[in-house]
């Protein structure tokens, strides 16, 4: 079996409904339920949120010649024909944002807005952000053009030397704009303390960070982080044996009335017969076979564990997407993932937990939702999978993250190598020790408790060591000022995830009302 290898279009190119609707798993007849279909290595990353859509708006006025007088202000769309002329370009160029971008995208058509009626008509429409071309006209207009909903954002964009300049790239000012991020509650004690907020801090509101000039890149990192949004709050996830906070007893609570999680509570019990009919099923464990011996044949896969551990590890994997599929969820997370299930399962929930992640869908050990929004949020943003691990003490410029239930498909096409070994603590089971490239640009997300700040940085991988820690570990050298990051030691989880995506979680935390603390020091 060569390694799965896809192209990036066919790569967003399924969705949640494509993949859970017809998830492989195991319920619906007999007694332990019936395979839907074949678990695939090379079935291209699902896309798990629903498209940003989109509405451009060319904001213009037509300036009328008066003698002797000035009468037109900076910019070179003051006129209807000019403005038909801008529009075009807009539409081909959005058209090429579009083709090129990783995310799904429903960019509408253009609407040419002159006055507060015709702005007032576009908010009348469905979207998620509007994306104003600010060309001319007075800041009346400009703030009739704002979104208005709490859930809606709004983008300006002016032109300085991609095209005829606005008359906004001179005009546009802290007048219009807001300035400065959250101050957080980093100094109050630890609890929910804030409103359920949604997109954007205040109606009608636009800062300085939702401007660009000229930069389509500048655009796209800015839509990317919107899609992350819109797919994050409200996020349906699966928590089996009940959800809690590492440190923090209060980070449930947080998620769903800061975050509008909806956490679905599944008890050991309610699942307890399912497995073990499953188990015991002749066709749902001839068909985890089936994928096991696929799993083991994907390129640079070295089994150390008994094979019967990887093949329950598949029983459990359809488990799992059943109960995905009846509650309509695209995350999942597990308590006691380090003692109740493995008796249960006959295994560990280690490698099931990549599966899930190398397939695009979400999925955490632990059920610790101090780190788990931060890690739907990344997954959203970056389109890949993210990794929980464990953190350790700064030192040299050197982290080591470790965790015993690491993706394999982390830029979500190549599977990297990996052994498939115990889990560490229990030494049973099965747990894939994954080698992440030397020399791999990743990204890490560190929530301070339910405090509502989070520090965010880059690093470097260097090695993928053997130590006596759990199984699937990377020693990472800090890109920034590493000694800031000692203060920060809070024996918790972070999440990773390959590439630098710190803009985009600053853009995003920011509407979210978190204060972001970026230890790389970028813009």
């Amino acid at each position: 079996m060569s390694a799965p290898q896809v192209n990036r279009r066919e790569f967003i190119g399924l969705t949640t409904a494509g993949l859970v609707g017809s998830a492989l798993g195991v319920g619906g007849s007999g007694a332990a339920g019936a395979v839907r279909e074949e678990w695939d290595a090379a079935r291209p990353l699902v896309r798990t949120g629903r498209a940003l859509t989109v509405q451009p708006v060319l904001m213009y006025r037509v300036a009328q010649k008066r003698p002797a007088t000035s009468w037109k202000s900076w910019g070179g769309v003051q006129s209807d024909p000019a403005a038909a002329a801008e529009a075009q370009r807009i539409t081909e160029e959005l058209s090429d944002l579009a083709a090129r971008a990783d995310l799904p995208l429903d960019i509408r058509p253009i609407v040419p807005v002159k006055s507060a009626a015709e702005a007032a008509n576009v908010h009348a429409r469905d979207y998620d952000v509007v994306l104003v071309y600010a060309a001319s006209g007075g800041g009346d207009l400009l703030k009739a053009c704002f979104a208005r909903q709490k859930e809606r954002d709004t983008i300006l964009f002016v032109r300085h030397r991609s095209g005829t300049a606005y008359y906004w790239y001179e005009a546009l000012s802290t007048r219009y704009l807001q300035t400065g991020r959250p101050a957080g509650n980093a100094n109050l004690p630890m609890g929910l303390r804030e409103e359920p907020i949604g997109r954007s801090a205040f109606p009608g509101s636009v800062h300085v960070e939702d401007v660009v000039v000229d930069d389509y890149g500048e655009l796209l990192w800015r839509l990317r982080a919107l899609y992350g949004l819109k797919n994050f709050i409200g996020t349906r996830i699966v928590a089996l044996g009940g959800p809690w906070g590492k440190y923090s007893p209060e980070a449930p609570e947080v998620a769903r009335q800061k975050y509008r999680f909806n956490i679905i509570d599944v008890s050991y019990d309610a699942i307890a017969g399912r497995l073990q009919a499953a188990l015991q099923d002749r066709d749902t464990v001839a068909a985890a076979q089936r994928w096991a011996e696929a799993y083991l044949a994907v390129p640079h896969t070295t089994l150390a564990t008994p094979k019967e551990f990887v093949t329950n590890a598949f029983v459990l994997y359809g488990l799992f997407k059943a109960l995905l599929r009846e509650h309509d969820a695209t995350a999942f997370t597990i308590r006691n993932c380090m003692s109740t299930i493995m008796p249960m399962a006959q295994t560990t929930p280690c490698l099931t937990l990549g599966l899930l992640n190398d397939e695009g869908l979400m999925a955490f050990c632990e059920s610790d939702f101090v780190i788990i929004p931060a890690g739907i949020l990344l997954h959203h943003i970056c389109g890949r999978p993210v990794f929980l691990h464990n953190s350790t003490f700064p030192h040299d410029g050197v982290v080591t993250c470790a965790h015993c239930s690491s993706p394999r498909r982390f830029d979500g096409v190549r599977y990297e190598p990996a052994t498939i070994v115990t889990h560490y603590e229990s030494e049973y089971g099965a747990a894939p020790k994954v080698e992440i490239p030397v020399g791999q640009q990743v990204t890490f997300v560190d929530p301070e408790y339910s405090t509502g700040r989070w520090l965010g940085f880059t690093g470097i991988v260097k090695s993928n060591p053997s130590y006596e820690v759990c199984r699937s570990q990377q020693d990472v050298a800090i890109q920034g000022d590493w000694k800031k990051l000692i203060d920060e030691v809070r024996d918790s989880h972070w999440m990773m995830a390959y590439g630098n995506h710190l803009q985009e979680l600053a853009y995003a935390t920011r509407k979210l009302g978190i204060q972001w603390s970026d230890l790389s020091g970028s813009p």
